[in-house]
């Protein structure tokens, strides 16, 4: 091993990790933006090749947290402390993992008719992303650290509303929907949407924990 290369071993990889997370993070709104458009056509269709879109998302989102840990594994000096990376990482993977399960479940328990939480759902989900991706890109450099606090506390505020929204769209199905198995799916589609803005705040807790680290 030349003294160039142990040289390099030792350099912050910030070129290396910042984009995978950038990536990572766009990647999450082009998925919550192709869900809001198949929870919002009539056209069954169309929905279900927008389902397709989504699966094909979601595995170039398991493409990148792949890379990001497989950089863990060859730097041994980070930009921030190793644990953060990846339990970012894997927190945006979760993300991805359940907007595509919400879309699955719609798939494959042939829920045709798509409710009002399940968009209002979806749209809270799209809002989240885009306050995680707007947080995450001003990880670079850390001179704006209000500006990712701030999109922590409208993620966790995104959270909650989805809570009030599932919760209150449970409590109708069983208040009416008498029949137990559309019951059922309906509510594992609720769940799987609602757990996608979880994973949200989950991501949002570890930049949260960045900042006081770098504080």
């Amino acid at each position: 091993m030349s003294l160039n290369t142990i040289f390099q071993y030792f350099i912050p990889k910030d070129k290396n990790f910042f984009p995978l997370f950038e990536q990572a993070s766009n990647n999450l709104i082009n998925m919550a933006e192709v869900l809001n458009k198949a929870v919002n056509t009539k056209n069954v269709d169309d929905r279900l090749e927008l389902f397709k879109e989504i699966e094909t998302m979601e595995h170039i989102g398991d493409d990148i947290t792949h890379q990001i840990y497989l950089e863990l594994s060859r730097n041994f000096i980070t930009p921030f402390d190793r644990e953060d990376i990846h339990q970012l990482a894997s927190a945006i993977d979760d993300v991805a993992d359940y907007i595509h399960g919400s879309a699955n479940r719609m798939h494959l328990y042939n829920v045709d008719h798509i409710t009002e939480p399940i968009q209002k759902l979806a749209e809270l989900i799209l809002q989240a992303v885009i306050d995680l991706d707007k947080a995450i890109r001003e990880l670079k450099n850390l001179k704006n650290k209000r500006a990712i606090a701030d999109s922590c506390i409208r993620i966790n505020s995104i959270e909650n509303q989805a809570d009030y929204v599932f919760d209150k769209a449970v409590g109708e199905l069983f208040d009416f929907e008498k029949d137990a198995v559309q019951l059922i799916k309906y509510k594992e589609v609720l769940a799987a949407l609602e757990t996608a803005t979880d994973m949200c705040e989950d991501a949002a807790n570890v930049l949260e924990s960045i900042l006081v680290k770098h504080a």
